[in-house]
């Protein structure tokens, strides 16, 4: 019973030697190095063996020259396979390292990603699978970094959004509860502004969230006419132009689009908005065309000059060029970041063309064949 125990821990011994779990270079050297040695030792054993039988055959020597013969081919049978084992074994090691030390990397840095850290991107010196993998998980790593920044820049953003207008609601309700001080139409219209303020902020942080959970659900999409659709947003905004005195001029062509109405709707109405809010020139000029097999909406007027390097960010959620975010100065932020996660889920472009103080901004949509 000790016996069978003893070759149990042996063969234990063995495995862990040849088979160490964290290491599968040594596993495929030494799969290929027993397939190697098996070929070889069959092949030199058959020509031993044929030759051997043709001594024996034509009895070229006597018996014992023979078993001399005999030894001598063992002999060299063993050294022949060992050196073309330990031959091919090198060349194996050197060749295969150059395959298995970027996916030793690939894990090493996959196991500082589930400790929650980022790791440092992988070299890559080749174009090959294992290269490409590479890329591909370098460029996951920069990706990851930067939806973790873009979460952490929302969350301090929102929580900024929200901190003011809740302070003044809980200083003045509390003020009034504790009768400090006596509520007037004045005071009431003031916390209905803040409340408006926050219903406006979480509607649209609704309105983003609905369209982020359709990306992944694909949104229905059906035909209609794009004229149509701009036409409707337009004169929903009829009353709002003529209090602020702001001309309208209006170009549109007829074109069959594949969307949702009520999300292009949406872009339309995020457009206007905003080109009313900031208008310094007292006109708005809307353009609706085909563009090759696209339709193309302009959106341009006069407002405050917007720097290049704010121009590019200004579709980013939160995103306010005014950087002390009053509320005078622009709304939520969150307007073109809808904008632009709706004509994308359409598969179309969105932008801006900023020239000193008149401001175009643009999307277009695939049209229909």
């Amino acid at each position: 019973m000790k016996r069978y125990e003893e070759w149990g821990i042996y063969l234990s011994r063995f495995k862990r030697f040849f088979f160490w779990e964290k290491s599968i270079i040594w596993k495929i050297m030494f799969i290929n190095g027993m397939v190697i040695g098996i070929v070889i030792w069959l092949v030199g054993v058959s020509v031993k063996d044929f030759a051997c039988l043709l001594v024996e055959q034509y009895e070229f020597i006597n018996e014992e020259k023979q078993d001399f013969f005999n030894s001598t081919m063992h002999f060299y049978l063993l050294r022949a396979s060992l050196i073309a084992i330990i031959v091919a074994a090198c060349i194996y090691y050197f060749l295969i390292r150059r395959i298995l030390v970027p996916l030793q990397n690939l894990m090493k840095s996959t196991q500082l990603m589930t400790e929650g850290e980022y790791p440092d991107p992988i070299k890559v010196n080749s174009d090959d699978e294992t290269g490409q993998l590479s890329r591909h998980f370098n460029q996951m790593i920069v990706t990851l970094r930067q939806t973790e920044e873009s979460r952490k820049q929302m969350l301090s953003d929102v929580s900024h959004e929200l901190r003011t207008p809740l302070s003044n609601l809980n200083g003045y309700l509390e003020a009034l509860s504790s009768g400090v001080i006596q509520g007037d139409s004045k005071l009431y219209r003031s916390l209905h502004e803040e409340s408006m303020h926050l219903t406006y902020l979480v509607d649209h942080l609704h309105q983003l969230a609905v369209w982020e959970t359709k990306r992944l659900n694909k949104p229905r999409l059906q035909h209609m006419d794009m004229e149509k659709v701009m036409q409707t947003s337009i004169q929903s905004f009829e009353l709002e132009l003529k209090n602020k005195s702001i001309l309208c001029e209006i170009h549109l062509e007829t074109a069959t689009v594949q969307g949702d109405e009520i999300g292009l709707r949406q872009v339309m109405t995020n457009l206007l908005k905003n080109a009313i809010q900031y208008d310094r020139g007292g006109f708005i000029r809307i353009i609706g065309d085909t563009i090759k097999n696209e339709y193309r909406v302009t959106i341009t007027n006069l407002g405050q000059p917007i720097p290049t390097e704010k121009a590019n960010r200004i579709f980013e959620r939160f995103y306010r060029i005014d950087p002390s975010r009053h509320r005078d100065t622009g709304g939520s932020g969150l307007g073109l970041a809808i904008a632009k996660e709706i004509v994308e889920q359409h598969h179309g472009d969105i932008g801006l063309i900023s020239n000193l103080n008149e401001h175009s901004f643009w999307f277009t949509i695939p049209i229909t064949r």
